[in-house]
């Protein structure tokens, strides 16, 4: 709005208020406070708040989904870490059974072992004096044999010296007349 420009000379304008601009008996800020009740009525009219409502009933939803499913996601990870765990105390269990046996099994080649090497050794030792024995006796055998040769080897030089072809048809006499004794 343009003012008027003021006269210096009038004094009762300079002191006067001035009158505020009025539509159907409303200032401006009973304008505006219908401006706002209409807004609200129409909102209102319009459901929004209840739209409002819902669009926030939809976000709890949502947010209590994903809560849900994080609880869910939780309770699968702890039971599978206790499967984990559970898996890891059977496997170190397992360990330890693995380790006895194979030290039992170790303890039992090495008693085998030993209990080889001194049949192994006892049968050797029976083997070689086996074979002494027999070298024994076959030496003993060599020696008589020996022996026994050089006994007739010597019997055979006695003989040959004592006795003569006399001598011999004297024993072949004697050994036929005792034949015909016997008869």
């Amino acid at each position: 709005m343009a003012e008027a420009p003021h006269s210096a000379g009038t004094a009762a304008d300079s002191g006067a208020a001035h009158a505020e601009p009025t539509a159907f008996g409303f200032d401006a800020t009973g304008w505006v406070a219908i401006a706002m009740l209409a807004v609200i009525a129409i909102l209102l009219w319009k459901k929004v708040p209840a739209a409002i409502g819902r669009a926030l009933d939809k976000k709890i939803a949502g947010i209590r989904e994903q809560l849900d499913e994080a609880a869910k996601l939780r309770s699968e990870a702890e039971s599978l870490k206790a499967e984990y765990e559970a898996k890891g105390v059977a496997a170190e269990g397992e360990v330890r059974i693995m380790r006895e046996r194979a030290q039992t099994e170790a303890d039992a080649i090495v008693a085998q072992a030993r209990s080889d090497a001194e049949n192994l050794v006892e049968r050797r030792t029976r083997m070689a004096e086996t074979k002494i024995a027999a070298a024994e006796r076959s030496a003993i055998a060599d020696i008589r044999a020996t022996a026994a040769n050089a006994a007739a080897a010597a019997a055979a030089s006695l003989i040959a010296e004592r006795h003569d072809a006399a001598a011999d048809k004297a024993m072949t006499d004697q050994a036929i007349a005792g034949l015909s004794r016997a008869n």
